[in-house]
């Protein structure tokens, strides 16, 4: 069985995702996240179905100490955080940890 990926935000950041074929999305307008940011996340990180969970990394900050830390520890579904200042080594290590082994590591050949 093949899993998902997922993607929460704000309307502007799922759209992209939706039009490269992600499924499976929770939209949170900017100025109702506080209220329901928490939701989102909890009933994603419930659905079988998903195995990576794409979140804005400044949306983590908006999120409970227990749900962020929920989804932090989260094996899976896997958290995968952009923007932020992360850059490419960062989704790098992310993707890493999420599945096991670097995708990017260029042969030695």
């Amino acid at each position: 069985m093949s899993q998902e990926i997922a993607v929460i935000g704000s309307p502007d950041f799922t759209t992209g995702f939706r039009l490269a074929g992600v499924r499976k999305f929770q939209n949170v307008p900017e100025d109702e996240k506080t209220e329901q940011l928490d939701e989102a996340v909890e009933e994603t990180l419930a659905d079988d179905d998903v195995g990576i969970i794409v979140m804005h990394d400044d949306d983590v900050e908006h999120l409970s100490r227990q749900v962020r830390q929920s989804v932090e520890t989260s094996i899976e579904p896997t958290l995968v955080t952009l923007g932020g200042g992360a850059g490419a080594g960062g989704l790098r290590d992310q993707i890493k940890r999420a599945i096991g082994i670097d995708l990017m590591e260029e042969d030695e050949d």
